[in-house]
């Protein structure tokens, strides 16, 4: 019997590949969700693996961002459990940002950054020299960029993004996608990824989910 972390060959591939398997660092079993006396959500079973980038996506209003918001922690109508890291972030479809304070107090603030974390932060994500700057002085598409910037400085196990570049034009759509995947390959985090754009789901998702009916439920899309 292999011990634990023995390295197996795969059939006609030279990749090792570990014999055990790491757990989830999210699962999501929910029974259901009624609002107002109306069903919104059914069963949904869901787990994310370490580094995986799973993309949800479905039609308007059927529940994708009140799933993302249960998985959050924000949203507590709901019957069913979540088992989530202790250091998860959340990415909104609208820059969620102190506007009232600086663009380096937005990551002081809300993470405890030291001046050099702040200076790397902002550097990533090409934000460099605009630390004294306020969030109303950039464009959307910064703004977006500083979002991205205080989600991976906190180094979260687990990454929500809800819609993170919808309202962008095709262009700018395309530099925030590349900039995500940079970014996430440079740090160790599963990514949960709700989109309407299928192009944008087979770009960053290493599987897609969707979601639909009503009530509605979670299953692998259909290609």
């Amino acid at each position: 019997m292999a011990s634990a972390g023995t390295l197996t060959l795969v059939s006609n591939r030279d990749t090792p590949h570990r014999a055990d398997t790491a757990p989830p660092v999210l699962s999501v079993t929910l029974d259901g969700m009624v609002f107002d006396g109306k069903p919104v959500l059914g069963s949904i079973d869901l787990t994310l693996a370490p580094r995986e980038t799973v993309a949800i996506t479905g039609p308007s209003g059927v529940g994708k961002t009140t799933l993302m918001r249960i998985i959050a922690g924000l949203e507590h109508r709901h019957d069913g459990h979540v088992c989530r890291p202790a250091k998860l972030a959340m990415v909104f479809q609208e820059p969620t940002l102190l506007r009232w304070r600086t663009i380096a107090d937005n990551l002081r603030i809300t993470l405890g950054l030291t001046p050099q974390q702040i200076a790397l932060a902002l550097e990533q994500v090409g934000l460099a020299g605009r630390g004294n700057s306020f969030p109303d002085q950039l464009s959307l598409g910064q703004q977006r960029r500083l979002s991205l910037a205080r989600a991976f400085a906190g180094k979260p196990d687990v990454l929500l993004m809800d819609e993170p570049f919808v309202s962008l034009d095709a262009d700018l759509s395309d530099e925030m996608m590349t900039l995500f995947e940079r970014l996430r390959d440079s740090h160790p985090v599963a990514t949960l990824l709700v989109t309407h754009a299928i192009p944008e789901a087979e770009r960053l998702a290493t599987r897609i989910m969707e979601l639909s009916g009503q009530p509605a439920q979670l299953k692998p899309r259909q290609h």
